[in-house]
C-alpha cells in the first residue's frame, strides 16, 4: 500500500509562532491553501493555523494587526508519519474536521496531505487499474 510520503506535498508553506496573523492570512490566500503548519527553527511541529482560525478574528479586525499566529493557532495538532499508509491518513481526515494533515519524520514537518491529494490518488489508481484490465 502507498504511504503518506508517496502523495504528500513536500514544498510546505510554514510559519512560526511570532508570525503576524495578517501575514499568515496573506499566505493562505496567495497559496490557495486552507491551513499552515506552525514550526520552530528546526521545523518541529508546534501547531497549525487555518482559515477558520483567521475567520474567528473577523469581528475584531482592528486588533488583527497586533496579533501573532501564537494567539490563534491550534496547539494540539494531529499529524501523520511519512511511513503511515494512506488508509490511516484517509481515516484521520474522515474522522476529523480539518482538511489537511501535516506529515512528519522524527517530529519535523516534511510534507502535508490534503483531502484533495487523497482523492486525486484514488482517481489515478482507479485509472491505472482500468487500464490494466483492458
Amino acid at each position: 500500500m502507498a504511504k503518506a510520503r508517496d502523495i504528500m506535498t513536500d514544498m510546505v508553506v510554514c510559519v512560526q509562532k511570532d508570525t503576524p496573523m495578517v501575514e499568515a492570512a496573506q499566505l493562505l490566500s496567495l497559496n490557495d491553501i486552507t491551513g499552515i503548519p506552525v514550526v520552530d527553527d528546526q521545523m518541529y511541529l508546534e501547531g497549525i493555523i487555518s482559515e477558520k482560525d483567521v475567520l474567528e478574528l473577523f469581528e475584531v479586525m482592528q486588533y488583527v494587526e497586533n496579533r501573532t499566529v501564537n494567539s490563534s493557532m491550534s496547539h494540539e495538532v494531529v499529524s501523520c508519519d511519512v511511513e503511515d499508509d494512506l488508509e490511516k491518513v484517509c481515516r484521520c481526515l474522515q474522522e476529523n474536521t480539518f482538511r489537511r494533515v501535516p506529515v512528519t519524520e522524527d517530529g519535523k514537518v516534511v510534507g502535508i496531505v490534503s483531502r484533495r491529494d487523497l482523492i486525486l490518488y484514488m482517481l489515478k489508481s482507479r485509472r491505472k487499474n482500468e487500464a490494466i484490465l483492458v
